[in-house]
């Protein structure tokens, strides 16, 4: 379906118009979907038209009829755990609750956390993420000592590795009293040596107040962004992104903020949520949910149905104008036994797990646009004239239709030319997992 020419045009397409840059002239479907044809040209996209508006230029480049085929930019990935993905064989979380989850990934590291295995789980990840259609990616890492310099030393070997396919950014994870030590002012001194973000998981607690204090105020010096995990629970007096906020605010703090999880959210009363959500925008917060893991770890307990599923309330944040992406979080591992880090299943998921239809509105936006803006990434994440041919081509013409399968045989096209969709083998990690 997609020519091996480095010029040609693909007719026909359905494209959600919130995800073509300056789109100012697609009619649209009641779905948001634009009729439109794409030039490639050299690996880059040359033209976007409205679907017939133009006769072709010469017969000698091939034109391919989408017959309304639904076009993505590339996936955007901005929360993930590359560090503990794929290890749920040998270190499974069997009650399947928060605290098993820790547990067992506490126990694994003390086992088996060694630079081939870490290198090995984490490429496996990213040749899923590839396959998949994902061009960016942002991943978590697990800081504390030696753990942190062994996770970040595979990690930019990966990055130099992958350096032509994807764009890798990193987070350090510790939980933020760290920052109070001596050995929390070093991580920080090194990711500010090494151009990252800083990261932290931050639990409601009497010292909160002076604990994210002194992290903004280490970010602040250091030019640091912000990416943190808050109110990961259920329990309605967890209010750490309040504080988040508040902290933000008095301190006057200039970089990029963005939080992940923020469940409790979802169990507190409205007009807790409106206070919270209003110092939020003030403090140009964005967030981002992780619908899969929070519905697998939320609210269970054994032989219970859970009543709540876990995720934030995400239509309340975006009317709020507070930017809300979705993403991949765990895989295979403790905190979530399955997933296959593929932004469609993100996106399917998310569309059913917190009602995103009905309208759909640009919900679809939450795992390229957005995302991709959050990283301060300007060329991805959309289709842009003059900007990079990667995109998925999907056999879906409708939204209906795309969230109704699983799309297996979707075409992922990079500098215009379609690549390798085959998924790596899960036995290439057997002898690491057995």
């Amino acid at each position: 379906m997609i020519p091996t020419k480095d010029h040609y045009w693909l007719l026909n397409a359905h494209c959600p118009v919130c995800l073509i840059a300056g789109a100012t002239i697609f009619a649209e479907t009641p779905e948001g979907l634009g009729r439109v044809d794409l030039e490639i040209k050299d690996g880059q996209i040359a033209q976007i038209r409205p679907h017939g508006s133009n006769t072709l230029e010469s017969g000698d480049i091939p034109a391919i009829d989408l017959n309304k085929r639904l076009i993505f930019p590339g996936f955007v990935d901005i929360h993930t755990h590359l560090d503990k993905g794929h290890i749920w064989r040998r270190s499974p979380n069997l009650d399947g609750t928060f605290a098993g989850a820790l547990s067992s990934a506490f126990e694994d590291v003390a086992k088996y956390y060694r630079a081939e295995d870490i290198y090995r789980r984490m490429d496996f990840g990213l040749k899923c993420s590839y396959a998949h259609g994902t061009v960016a990616l942002r991943t978590h890492i697990d800081a504390f000592g030696r753990q942190g310099e062994i996770g970040f030393q595979v990690f930019q070997e990966l990055k130099q590795a992958w350096q032509d396919k994807l764009t890798l950014q990193a987070v350090c994870l510790v939980s933020i009293d760290y920052y109070l030590t001596a050995e929390g002012i070093q991580l920080v001194d090194r990711m500010a040596e090494q151009g990252r973000i800083l990261g932290g998981v931050a639990y409601q607690n009497p010292d909160l107040v002076s604990q994210l204090a002194q992290l903004f105020r280490l970010a602040q010096e250091r030019g640091l962004d912000l990416d943190l995990h808050v109110d990961e629970t259920n329990d309605p007096d967890s209010r750490v992104l309040h504080q988040v906020a508040l902290t933000a605010l008095e301190t006057g703090f200039s970089g990029r903020i963005l939080c992940g999880h923020c469940c409790s959210l979802g169990v507190q009363s409205p007009e807790e949520v409106q206070r919270t959500l209003e110092l939020v925008k003030q403090a140009a917060i964005a967030v981002v949910s992780l619908p899969m893991c929070n519905l697998y770890l939320q609210d269970r307990q054994p032989c219970h149905t859970p009543h709540w599923r876990g995720i934030t309330r995400v239509h309340t944040i975006r009317q709020k104008g507070i930017p809300v992406a979705f993403a991949s979080d765990n895989c295979r591992d403790p905190f979530f036994a399955f997933g296959d880090h593929d932004g469609l299943e993100v996106l399917t998921q998310s569309v059913r797990i917190a009602h995103l239809d009905h309208p759909y509105e640009d919900w679809c936006a939450t795992v390229n646009r957005t995302p991709a803006q959050l990283m301060g990434l300007n060329n991805v994440g959309v289709l842009r004239v003059g900007g990079p041919a990667d995109f998925v081509l999907f056999t879906a013409r409708y939204f209906s239709e795309l969230f109704s399968r699983p799309q297996g045989d979707r075409r992922v096209v990079r500098r215009g030319q379609a690549i390798d969709t085959t998924l790596p083998d899960y036995g290439e990690l057997d002898d690491l997992l057995e």
